[in-house]
């Protein structure tokens, strides 16, 4: 049976798309017929939204971490065949006092059992360096970092990669990519092209700024979903792919 990968989406700051990258890629591996689960880890449940799993009564993902509820019982399918989901509520804001008494080892115990149904796990990731990220990146085989071709941006990247080293978390592969370019912004091309030694390891890829992308909160889907020939929607399909061969799965 084939390993899985457990790939964590995030970034220190909000905003830069990490969600919106989770979905994308959750739904294309999903159709290339690997079986995953998107874990929505962020207490604002964007994830959950995009899918139409946010709306489970009396549900209470902060349980699992209390040691209250199965995992398995906060499953939820999507309606696309072969992606679910364990969606998010805001019960999960207190999950840093928890997991700093348990210890960074918790998700991954929790990950672990997974594997014997799944070949991807997916993690939308709340923007904080906290008790909660360190326990996701212990969980995590890679880290997808979306980057917008700024030097806020790109100095936040740093400083996640300068913590993962002082973590000596070695079992994480980080890997960065740029989103939300605009090629009007002169900045953007400049980073683009020559890009800095931080980013000469990550995908190739490049997600541009579009309004197809900020209209999944309309549609409630991936963009191939419902502007499949959009330069948006190739993108995600070729980040896919490369994201693919880089995991090996």
């Amino acid at each position: 049976m084939p390993i899985m990968r457990t790939i964590a989406f995030y970034n220190l700051k909000g905003g830069v798309g990490k969600t919106t990258t989770a979905i994308n890629v959750a739904w294309h591996a999903a159709r290339w017929k690997h079986r995953t689960l998107l874990w929505d880890l962020d207490p604002q449940g964007a994830a959950s939204f995009y899918l139409g799993v946010d709306d489970g009564a009396g549900y209470k993902a902060g349980a699992v971490l209390k040691g209250k509820q199965p995992m398995g019982n906060l499953k939820r399918e999507t309606r696309w065949p072969l992606l679910e989901a364990i969606p998010s509520d805001l019960s999960l804001r207190n999950a840093d006092l928890k997991l700093a008494e348990t210890g960074r080892g918790q998700l991954r115990q929790l990950v672990a059992p997974f594997g014997e149904s799944y070949e991807l796990m997916l993690l939308d990731c709340p923007p904080t360096l906290s008790p909660v990220a360190e326990s996701i990146f212990s969980a995590a085989d890679y880290l997808v970092v979306p980057v917008i071709p700024t030097h806020l941006s790109l100095r936040a990247l740093e400083q996640v990669r300068d913590w993962l080293d002082s973590k000596k978390l070695k079992n994480l592969e980080l890997i960065p990519f740029y989103n939300m370019v605009d090629r009007r912004r002169a900045l953007h091309l400049d980073l683009l092209v020559k890009r800095p030694p931080i980013m000469r390891n990550g995908l190739q890829t490049w997600i541009p700024y579009s309004t197809h992308v900020e209209q999944m909160g309309d549609h409630r889907a991936p963009v191939a979903e419902f502007a499949p020939h959009t330069p948006a929607a190739h993108a995600y399909r070729a980040l896919w792919f490369e994201l693919l061969d880089r995991i090996k799965l």
